[in-house]
């Protein structure tokens, strides 16, 4: 794949978080949420450094692009049944979610997984806003996307902590 097209599937993957209200900075405040305690000089600027890292790689664009697609069609009601009613309820039986975002944390090892566990129960920060199916947005992707690219930018900061060590 091209340069260019490479700029051009991240630019879009972070358009698309950006038009639905996640923002690096709103990521980063939960990747502090999950590290804070383990690093005491912990700064905003390393938190939103690693989620952009995260954001960089090309499997995580195509997750962020993927998940995003399906909550707007569903939010448009464009699925069919009875994907339609499974995505746009979130069924917490569907699980294709979660395997989407576990796509996500692999890519920074186990670590991950037990951040993604965590945050994906704590639900603070943007996952709490992300999950109020008051505001008629369908957010079953982008959720658990946005909890694993937390996760993965927590992952990356500790094990660079652990490697400065």
């Amino acid at each position: 794949m091209s340069e260019s097209m490479m700029n051009h599937l991240e630019q879009t993957a972070r358009r698309w978080l950006e038009e639905r209200g996640v923002t690096v900075e709103k990521i980063a405040e939960l990747v502090y949420y999950l590290q804070s305690k383990y690093h005491a000089d912990l700064t905003m600027d390393e938190c939103i450094e690693n989620v952009n890292r995260v954001i960089s790689k090309r499997e995580v664009q195509n997750a962020i692009l993927t998940g995003i697609q399906l909550d707007k069609l569903a939010e448009a009601g464009q699925l069919d049944e009875p994907l339609q009613s499974i995505i746009r309820r979130d069924e917490g039986l569907y699980g294709v979610d979660e395997i989407l975002a576990l796509s996500i944390v692999n890519v920074y090892g186990s670590i991950g997984f037990t951040n993604y566990g965590y945050i994906d129960k704590q639900k603070p920060g943007i996952l709490q806003y992300l999950n109020d199916k008051s505001t008629g947005k369908c957010n079953t992707f982008l959720d658990d996307i946005v909890g694993a690219i937390a996760a993965a930018a927590s992952s990356r900061l500790a094990h660079r902590a652990a490697n400065a060590e």
